[in-house]
């Protein structure tokens, strides 16, 4: 039977979105074909898929959950034939406006950053892939110097590290990404003796990717526009940074905002989303050394690049444009990491997150 990619798109659904869209992708063009959606959810906008791929798990991006001041996160089953989502539970995020969740790798618990409400949780995964309540919920403490962003703690990603060790938060109030040590028998976040890493004021830490050797990370802030690259130490769980780099062209002078940072599987690259200047930054990755070097800028045929995603073959890219509603496939040159247009672009109403899975 061929092999085909299913492809998850969380949206956001003030506007004309209904839900979390599903489709198929040709794993040798490119092409999207609309396979089906789940509905009556509110703001499903990030997602995540469990080592089994199972389950998927979407925050509901919203302020108010069951009368009280939070956000959600919603369970489904997925059908390893067709890909559908059957919805099983919701569960509160336990802080406003929940943006990114991850699932560790043992498949045991979901991680969630609340954006609006500065904090992370800690949510079990059940035998039957529900979520339970949660088993642990840190409150992030002080701010930084931009006065309209950054008055509080703004979570706004949560990873594991690549040996479940350590959980890393990026948060863009704090101009830190905070570090904790994770038990994962029990599902709690406990204090790291190095708390976090701190990167320079105003710099406005979003999304964090490891690379596929362990051994360095990479940062990309949404305020200041740049990179960073991170020397990874495994055994304390700490970040040593190693270089900065801008993710805009030098002669941009318009306004523009980083979104998200994905390492390529082989390794050898890493690229950054710029809403704004609505393209695909791309870096050389020197592995010996984990040093970034410049190689091109591709245009996302869209508007505001939020999210984008790598196939599991590592064969295309697939840049989600949440305000022109379109996600538009490119294949990537394994040699030079370069950007080349498939011509293939699928609606999609303001999308905000792909997740990708192979299937037969």
């Amino acid at each position: 039977m061929k092999e085909e990619m299913l492809v998850y798109v969380g949206t956001y659904t003030r506007g004309r979105s209904e839900g979390i869209y599903v489709y198929r992708m040709d794993p040798s063009s490119g092409a999207l074909e609309f396979a089906s959606k789940a509905t009556g959810l509110n703001n499903p906008s990030f997602l995540a898929i469990d080592p089994t791929q199972r389950y998927l798990y979407s925050v509901n991006e919203v302020s108010k959950f069951a009368d009280k001041p939070t956000g959600a996160v919603s369970a489904f089953s997925i059908d390893p034939k067709s890909g559908e989502l059957t919805y099983l539970n919701t569960k509160s995020s336990r802080g406003t406006g929940p943006c990114y969740v991850s699932v560790d790798k043992t498949g045991r618990y979901v991680l969630v950053a609340n954006y609006s409400g500065g904090s992370v949780c800690v949510l079990p995964i059940q035998d039957d892939g529900k979520l339970g309540d949660a088993t642990d919920f840190v409150q992030h403490h002080g701010s930084s110097v931009n006065p309209r962003r950054q008055e509080g703690p703004h979570a706004h990603s949560i990873v594991v590290g690549p040996a479940n060790r350590y959980v890393f938060a990026a948060d863009l109030g704090l101009d830190k990404i905070m570090i904790y040590r994770f038990d994962s028998t029990h599902g709690k976040l406990e204090p790291n003796d190095v708390p976090w890493a701190k990167v320079k004021d105003s710099a406005g830490p979003r999304h964090f990717d490891f690379h596929p050797n362990g051994r360095y990370a990479y940062l990309i802030n949404e305020l200041d526009n740049m990179l960073i690259a991170f020397v990874y130490d495994e055994t304390h769980g700490a970040l040593r940074e190693l270089q900065t780099v801008p993710a805009l062209p030098e002669d941009f002078a318009g306004r523009s905002y980083c979104a998200d940072v994905h390492v390529h599987q082989s390794g050898r690259f890493v690229y950054g989303s710029n809403r704004g200047h609505d393209s695909i930054v791309i870096y050389r990755i020197d592995e010996s050394t984990g040093k970034m070097t410049y190689v091109d800028h591709e245009p996302t045929q869209g508007k505001n690049p939020r999210n984008f995603a790598i196939d599991p073959t590592g064969t295309f890219l697939l840049a989600a444009n949440q305000d022109s509603d379109n996600i538009v496939t490119f294949s990537i040159d394994k040699h030079t990491g370069t950007l080349t247009s498939t011509a293939h672009v699928a609606e999609v109403p303001t999308p905000v997150c792909l997740k990708m899975i192979r299937t037969h």
